[in-house]
């Protein structure tokens, strides 16, 4: 039988990373059930796309009623694929037409607000007024279906056409599983991820928005500001004339889709000051050296930085060779 199986898959926002997992899941590895994909975008225009490349079998249009409840009845499970900011929104659209056995998922960059979103559309919190013992719990099974995650993988291009069907494997996906979210749910959701190659890692949403604006949000946050910091000079056409391999390297993900970094600063704004005033204060610390002519301070921490550095880009390569058979006995 198949590790992972599913009939009807419904993805919002069939960009990179939902058209992604839609590719993995139909292209790659073992994976049973009839396998349709929906896609669901904000215009026609939108999924349009997506189905020319064939990364899902048909579409359904948000602002349709009919077309939405035809789209998730029967679905296996419903990933939400959009920026952030969009999270709360769309749980209020499809709440209506949610089936008592699909599972919702997302693959947002911060969790604490998605789950506050989930917490007050399917949780016990959206019922106005309160009511009575059995209408809450049966909100309570509904937030259960409920599983946030976040696929740490992306490239710099966006959209459907940077669409991978390889981009997940030995990449990590972190889930946050709610209290309420039920054993066997958390279980398909993490098998799902691994039917398109990645490595599964459970995390507390704080703990998980500490981490990812520290290794995430605040290297885009400082791409986007040294660009920025180009552009405001007088001979900004200059410097890009000159700017080689260093820059090219640094600046990479400043290519990364602005609105989608827009809304993690926002929702994930108070992790993130705490990384930037930390990065501050270690400048200002490189400043006094530089300005003090203190080679010896720049070089210690240029050492520690270069060893770090390379400690885990020897750590990230080993999975990779593992899964190739790179080691010295299998030659």
């Amino acid at each position: 039988m198949a590790a992972f199986s599913f009939d009807k898959l419904v993805i919002f926002g069939v960009g990179l990373i939902g058209g992604s997992l839609a590719r993995a899941l139909r292209e790659r590895g073992d994976v049973g059930g009839a396998r349709e994909v929906v896609g669901v975008g904000r215009t026609a225009a939108s999924t349009a796309r997506a189905l020319e490349l064939n990364v899902i079998d048909r579409s359904a249009a948000l602002d349709d009623d009919r077309s939405l409840a035809e789209a998730l009845d029967g679905a296996d499970i419903v990933l939400l694929a959009a920026p952030v900011a969009q999270t709360r929104p769309l749980l209020e659209r499809i709440a209506p037409f949610l089936g008592g056995q699909t599972i919702i998922t997302d693959a947002g960059s911060t969790k604490a607000d998605v789950v506050a979103a989930a917490r007050a559309v399917l949780g016990p919190a959206s019922l106005q007024p309160p009511v009575d013992g059995a209408r809450a719990r049966r909100a309570h099974e509904r937030l259960g279906q409920f599983v946030p995650g976040h696929p740490i993988a992306g490239r710099e291009a966006s959209g459907v056409e940077a669409a991978l069907a390889d981009l997940y494997v030995d990449r990590n996906v972190v889930l946050c599983p709610l209290p309420e979210s039920r054993p066997a749910t958390v279980a398909r959701v993490a098998d799902m991820w691994r039917a398109a190659g990645a490595t599964v890692h459970e995390m507390a949403p704080p703990q998980h928005d500490r981490v990812l604006a520290s290794v995430s949000h605040l290297p885009h946050v400082l791409a986007f500001a040294y660009i920025e910091q180009i552009l405001q000079s007088q001979d900004a056409a200059l410097r890009f004339a000159f700017a080689s391999g260093g820059f090219r390297d640094f600046t990479r993900i400043a290519a990364s889709s602005p609105e989608m970094w827009r809304d993690i600063c926002i929702a994930n704004r108070t992790a993130l000051l705490e990384e930037l005033d930390g990065y501050t204060a270690v400048l200002a610390a490189l400043r006094a050296a530089i300005e003090a002519g203190d080679g010896a301070a720049l070089e210690a921490v240029f050492a520690r930085s270069r060893a770090a550095r390379t400690d885990w880009q020897l750590r990230a390569a080993r999975p990779a060779a593992a899964a190739n058979g790179d080691s010295e006995s299998s030659k």
